[in-house]
């Protein structure tokens, strides 16, 4: 079904894999009559061609990107351009449009969330912008439908941020990022890794795009294969698939870990462009004669059957044969696997579902920028057709992606089939993706074709005793499940027709509604701001000693940002720094946030000439201990702060928050055996938080949660590039010394740390 190849490989014209080796350079000669070397042939992927296009460095080790378009949603640019206004923006430098579908409810938290939205629409007016008012469209579907081009990058803050099935390089990165680009800056980067995955035949019916990407997911997620790294689809198999399906594979690769994706495009995406009213902005992009990939996936898609990723994770993937086929055994890992995510902090399990052999769910939903695009809610409206869901427990919620989406299937009356079985239809909204919609009842089973199912994510608050499950599946077996009233079943079981739609898009909806600049900047307008949006709170520069306390010790083989700051009903305080802190690890160490504030406290009084041993009074005896060997270390030259230890943190969200929350409350540093994600470990640099990491040890830690880590000339070892710095565990019997690591810096990026956030760096006074 799925294979990775050991090393790296060659493509030659798009369709025969030479596997690197001995013999590549002899059987590359002996298909195209020349010789070409693998730095030539790395050269002549797709992705590089894109980036270099894109770098502004000269220098193809070490890019310095500048993007063609921007976009965020409303629960992270108020937080962007807040920042960028600390740094003197006047003028959005590249289109940037502002969409509003993850706070677009309007029902919790007062009138907080409207305000966010009229700040938008405001700044977008003033800065030159485009503003997307909330239920009109998610955020990726917008930009494929309207911001999308051959050959361009964009940069947007969500982690989904992924159009490479249309051409279009782009990348999901926290709020800094856009940041810079907003000043002018770049996005620094090595020149990634690029792998190959090679499709070839074509999907059997009932298979659709998730299933297609769990499978994906499934093999590479573990073992790291794509981290950091760009996917590029290549292939014959390329070919069968539809604009829409391809779509809906690309969107998922951000649960491999990848850095981005790009394909090979055709007709069916220059039919998608035109379409949307913008044929010229279809290129056609395909590898060079003999392009060289650093790994290669060959995916045969025949052999792809329906899929299923159980709790609480993508890469937790079997397929629903297989599932229902051993029920026992497969729940019964479920629940082990349960238990290290969840702490064992309530009572799960999955297999009082099991009624008379059979597997019941309790929810269904097809929505967001995975689900609710046309094709997968067509496909589920002709599959539940005749059928219904029943009157019990069982319900079925269906988002269309967009309302142009919406109103073609209005039309068509694919709309009306789905409601006529008890499905609801509902407006554009990412909500059941992280938790603000549909949200299940206590140890209910929902099946979601949307992007994520994380613990602590849709509704659970396990310190309240409160857990809910989500397994991913596509839209197909969700319909089939549906039509069953809730028996889990593969789509593959359905013996109907399902047809092929022809899509109409009608521009007119966003060109009657939504706020487009086209560029233009008005600077007289005035921003609106509501009570809830608050500056962020001042941050000093680096200290040339620090002092930091442990207040979390997280032992989770991965630890996600939906962990580090909770999802769903937190999104109303997302542009509150302070009033959002106050949600930080709450549902994975309540503690948390009281232990940062009073270390906190010291920081606090040093910044303001005051004594830090008189506002937390057991540091004097940790600095005692100190000054025996480092007399000097104490007045003007010491900090105080907070880290964490996290075996791997910064999986899943782009959400910056999951850094700068911890920095509101005198963070100073993360400390990991590995960071998840590039865009986390970003963001704790851009908030002036110290990346280190320690290397994994067979033996427990140098350090205990509630521990003092001493780090003696931090600053100088920032400015001069130590590779291997120096830290000290305080302790009864004295100093313990261990060494950490910061990994690799950019000049930049050191620089932010020293000054101790971007805002520092960039600050206009």
């Amino acid at each position: 079904m799925i294979q990775l190849s050991e090393g790296g490989a060659y493509l030659i014209n798009g369709t025969e894999i030479v596997p690197d080796g001995a013999q590549a350079q002899a059987e590359i000669k002996s298909k195209t009559g020349k010789e070409v070397s693998r730095e030539e042939a790395a050269r002549e992927t797709i992705a590089y061609s894109i980036l270099k296009e894109h770098n502004t460095s000269g220098n193809m080790e070490k890019l310095k990107i500048k993007f063609d378009k921007l976009t965020s949603h409303d629960i992270t640019f108020v937080g962007i351009i807040q920042t960028a206004r600390a740094s003197g923006l006047e003028k959005f430098p590249v289109p940037y449009v502002l969409t509003n579908c993850h706070n677009s409810l309007c029902a919790v938290g007062g009138t907080i969330n409207e305000d966010d939205h009229m700040f938008g629409l405001t700044c977008a007016k003033k800065y030159g912008g485009v503003y997307v008012p909330p239920h009109q469209a998610v955020i990726h579907q917008y930009a494929r439908e309207m911001l999308a081009g051959g050959g361009r990058m964009i940069l947007g803050s969500d982690s989904h941020t992924r159009y490479g099935a249309l051409g279009t390089m782009a990348m999901g990165e926290g709020g800094p990022e856009l940041v810079k680009q907003l000043l002018n800056q770049t996005y620094d980067i090595n020149m990634p890794g690029v792998v190959g995955i090679y499709l070839t035949g074509e999907p059997v019916k009932g298979v659709g795009p998730q299933d297609v990407a769990l499978a994906i997911i499934g093999a590479v997620f573990g073992n790291g294969y794509v981290k950091n790294k760009v996917m590029e689809f290549v292939g014959p198999g390329v070919a069968s698939l539809s604009a829409d399906f391809r779509i809906g594979i690309d969107v998922m690769t951000t649960e491999t870990t990848c850095l981005s994706s790009i394909w090979r495009t055709d007709g069916e995406i220059e039919e998608f462009y035109d379409i949307h009213g913008r044929k010229e902005d279809y290129k056609e992009l395909n590898p060079g004669e003999v392009a060289y990939y650093d790994g290669m996936i060959t995916v045969d898609l025949s052999s792809i059957r329906p899929m299923i990723a159980m709790p609480f994770h993508p890469s937790n993937t079997y397929t629903i044969e297989e599932l229902n086929e051993n029920l026992e055994d497969i729940l019964n890992d479920v629940e082990k696997r349960a238990a290290v995510s969840l702490d064992g902090a309530v009572d799960f399990t999955l297999k009082d579902k099991v009624k008379n052999g059979k597997f019941y769910v309790d929810q269904g939903i097809i929505a967001g920028c995975a689900g609710g695009g046309f094709e997968n809610i067509c496909a589920a409206a002709d599959i539940l057709k005749g059928s219904y869901i029943g009157s019990d427990g069982f319900t079925l919620s269906v988002y269309p992606a967009s309302m142009p989406v919406y109103m073609e299937l209005i039309k068509n009356g694919c709309a009306a089939a789905l409601m006529e079985t008890g499905a609801v239809l509902k407006t554009a909204f990412c909500g059941p993706c992280f938790g603000a919609g549909d949200t299940p009842a206590n140890n209910a089973f929902s099946i979601r074709h949307s992007t994520r199912n994380f613990p602590n994510r849709e509704g659970s608050k396990l310190q309240n005793g409160q857990i809910s499950s989500v397994a991913l599946m596509d839209a197909r077996s969700i319909a089939a499940t549906s039509a069953n009233k809730g028996v889990l079943t593969p789509a593959t079981d359905f013996d109907g027709t399902i047809g092929k739609y022809k899509y109409h898009f009608d521009s007119k909806i966003y060109a009657n509604r939504v706020f487009d600049s086209r560029g233009e900047a008005d600077p007289n307008v005035e921003i609106q701001f509501g009570p809830n949006i608050k500056d962020w709170p001042k941050m000093c520069a680096l200290p040339e000693n620090l002092v930091l306390q442990v207040v979390s010790e997280i032992h989770d083989p991965v630890t996600t940002t939906d962990e580090l700051i909770p999802s769903g009903e937190t999104s109303s305080y997302r542009s509150n720094p302070l009033g959002l802190a106050e949600f930080t690890l709450s549902r994975k160490d309540p503690a948390y946030v009281g232990r940062a504030k009073e270390i906190q406290a010291a920081q606090t009084a040093v910044m303001e000439g005051k004594c830090p041993v008189e506002v937390k009074p057991e540091l004097k005896p940790v600095m005692e201990t100190i000054r025996k060997s480092y007399p000097d270390a104490g007045e003007g030259n010491i900090g105080f702060g907070s880290t964490i230890f996290a075996v791997k943190p910064g999986d899943g969200s782009a959400r910056e928050q999951a850094a700068s929350c911890q920095k509101v409350l005198g963070g100073w540093a993360n400390i990991a055996n590995e960071y998840a994600t590039k865009r986390y470990r970003s963001n704790l640099i851009n908030w002036g938080m110290l990346p280190f990491i320690i290397q994994e040890e067979d033996t427990k830690l140098p350090f205990k949660n509630l521990d003092y880590i001493f780090i003696p000339d931090v600053k100088k070892a920032v400015e001069e590039k130590t590779e291997k710095i120096k830290a000290y565990v305080i302790g009864e019997a004295g100093m313990t010394e261990f060494e950490m690591t910061l990994g690799e810096l950019t000049d930049e990026e050191r620089q932010i740390i020293l000054k101790g956030c971007l805002i520092n760096y960039n600050r206009v006074s």
